[in-house]
């Protein structure tokens, strides 16, 4: 999605195909990853997969499980580079004084139970009341810039995903919303360096931007020390000042992880959203007749095609899974894009249906302690894109669906374009 340079040139890297007894599952490719996630369901649920050292988990229940025990499964992996950093990156990244963790979601508790706490107060339903209007404007000018083109052909990702969710999440942390192509350049970098399969040469590009990347999370920090300011890096800083116990580091990664997750996977969202729905000319059209549905909708494209469809963690301890014994420092990933669709949890999970009665189940926002802290946020992005769409465009048309690729890593599942077009 970015138009970097860096970027453009396959960042996500090399996919290899699956030994025998991996059941067609390849861990970097996304393009149809469901019939491979079937078959581990049904042939072998924890697999360990030695191409990149994880026991792969396919099933809903063992997945809930996992997340919901962090004392035995921490999360102390869920950021770090699924290939090590070489020399090179590695050094660019210390010299450029690149010290970033994770806000949340590889932290454990007790320290993850304190920061939360903190962060929490600041996601207030006032400010997401305040950004509604915001985020429904930039959408209808998004939507009206791409439909007064005399050609009657737009691209979903570039003309709508792509900007709405960044302006939001830049306009949130109070950072400069003119900047969307560098925010974003700097997230395709952080999602190639940590779930993607480079080389080391192919490192290089990505270390720079990444330590540009932590170095404006410094300066927002400082920034909201020095003027203050009505944005939540502004109330993470007044926290702190008021007594809260979060340092300016522990801060600076917060807005280093709201800076990626906060539009990288809305983007993501509203594009799959669409995509899927446009595929399926009589659910969509029920959307655009009754747009009450839609909140009901989003959940079951969060189900059928989430953002994220693998996540990671590590036993602490020896334990078992399925059957599976699993060693004290084993590393898990956990692919929620197959248990979302396990047909123990969801009738028919293969099937796309709007009114699908337990939509809501998915783990597409994890479970347990370290569930999604801006859930509401992404699917109101969602629900307003799908509604002023509905408005505005009830006609649109998909283009060329088998056609649409998908960027290959371990846990993201992104459309890079979604081509549509309408009658004049």
């Amino acid at each position: 999605m970015s138009s970097s340079t860096e970027t453009a040139a396959c960042p996500f890297g090399h996919g290899a195909q699956a030994p025998a007894g991996h059941h067609g599952y390849e861990p970097f490719q996304m393009k149809d990853p469901f019939p491979a996630y079937a078959e581990l369901r049904n042939e072998q649920p924890v697999m360990f997969d030695e191409r990149v050292g994880y026991y792969v988990l396919s099933r809903y229940d063992d997945i809930k499980a996992v997340f919901d025990d962090w004392e035995t499964f921490s999360s102390e992996n869920a950021q770090a580079p699924v290939r090590k950093r070489g020399p090179q990156a590695t050094k660019i990244m210390e010299e450029g004084g690149f010290t970033a963790y994770s806000g949340l979601s590889a932290r454990r508790p007790p320290e993850h139970t304190r920061i939360r706490a903190v962060a929490q107060k600041a996601f207030t339903p006032r400010r997401y009341k305040a950004l509604e209007p915001f985020i429904r404007q930039n959408v209808v000018d998004q939507l009206e810039a791409m439909l007064a083109r005399p050609e009657h052909r737009g691209e979903l990702v570039k003309d709508l995903a792509y900007t709405v969710p960044t302006v939001t999440i830049l306009t949130l942390i109070g950072a400069d919303v003119s900047q969307v192509d560098t925010f974003k350049r700097w997230s395709d970098s952080r999602a190639a360096m940590t779930w993607g399969d480079l080389s080391d040469e192919e490192q290089v590009p990505h270390a720079h931007n990444l330590v540009e990347y932590w170095q404006e999370c410094l300066r927002l920090v400082r920034v909201a020390h020095e003027e203050g300011g009505d944005n939540l890096t502004a109330d993470l800083v007044k926290a702190q000042q008021d007594g809260a116990e979060i340092s300016d580091h522990e801060i600076a990664s917060i807005l280093y992880s709201l800076l990626f997750a906060g539009h990288e996977t809305t983007t993501t969202l509203i594009a799959n959203s669409l995509r899927v729905l446009l595929a399926r000319p009589e659910q969509w059209q029920q959307l655009v007749e009754e747009p009450k549905k839609i909140p009901a909708a989003i959940d079951e494209v969060l189900r059928f095609s989430g953002s994220i469809v693998g996540w990671r963690r590590k036993a602490l301890k020896d334990t078992e899974v399925g059957g599976l014994k699993i060693p004290e420092g084993g590393e898990l990933l956990l692919l929620m894009g197959s248990a979302n669709r396990d047909g123990a949890r969801f009738e028919e999970g293969e099937e796309f249906d709007i009114s699908r009665g337990n939509a809501r189940e998915h783990l597409s926002f994890g479970f347990g302690i370290h569930y999604c802290l801006g859930n509401m946020l992404a699917k109101l992005q969602a629900k307003i894109a799908l509604e002023e769409v509905a408005r505005l465009a009830p006609n649109l048309k998909l283009e060329s669906p088998e056609g649409i690729e998908f960027r290959e890593n371990i846990s993201f599942r992104v459309p890079e374009t979604v081509p549509v077009s309408w009658e004049a």
